[in-house]
């Protein structure tokens, strides 16, 4: 497990990175997004800097916020943390999703298990219904799948990734 090129990621790691590309193939007007740990750690991004076939192909496209799949896990993150504290101060249970409407955008953070994120940015004109609905999909889909061992791998996949862009 040296570059990326030779990081081999599980079956179960592979289905998570198909059902993230599936959730931006269908849903028109996502810009970005991340998967994120209870700790804030990212897990999985559409960003193609994070893509060892991006990389090795060249492209640099970036649309998330400032183009960074960091900044948007950072956002996610935080964002996590500050509707947790406030379910708990108003004693409302846990936090199922959050949704952040902005006049050139917005950003949707759901509930995964154990404190895992899925954080996405759409464009002003995206239909959040439906940005919703497939979010949910996904963390149905996900949710039972996203034990500590795979958060570990996808962790030390993106660090293979971040090593291997580096060189």
């Amino acid at each position: 497990m040296t570059a990326s090129s030779t990081f081999v990621l599980s079956r179960e790691a592979r289905n998570l990175q198909w059902l993230l590309a599936n959730l931006i193939q269908e849903v028109p007007d996502i810009l970005s997004v991340a998967v994120v740990s209870s700790d804030g750690l990212l897990l999985l991004s559409s960003d193609p800097a994070h893509s060892a076939e991006a990389r090795e192909a060249g492209e640099s496209r970036h649309s998330g916020p400032r183009g960074s799949a960091a900044d948007l896990a950072t956002l996610v993150s935080g964002i996590g943390s500050l509707t947790l504290g406030a379910a708990k101060l108003m004693d409302s249970g846990a936090v199922k999703h959050t949704m952040v409407a902005m006049d050139e955008g917005s950003l949707f953070v759901m509930s995964i298990s154990d404190g895992s994120l899925l954080g996405v940015h759409g464009a002003a004109d995206c239909d959040m219904s439906v940005v919703a609905y497939h979010m949910a999909l996904f963390v149905g889909r996900a949710g039972h799948v996203l034990t500590p061992e795979l958060r570990s791998e996808l962790r030390k996949s993106l660090e293979s990734d971040a090593a291997g862009s580096s060189r």
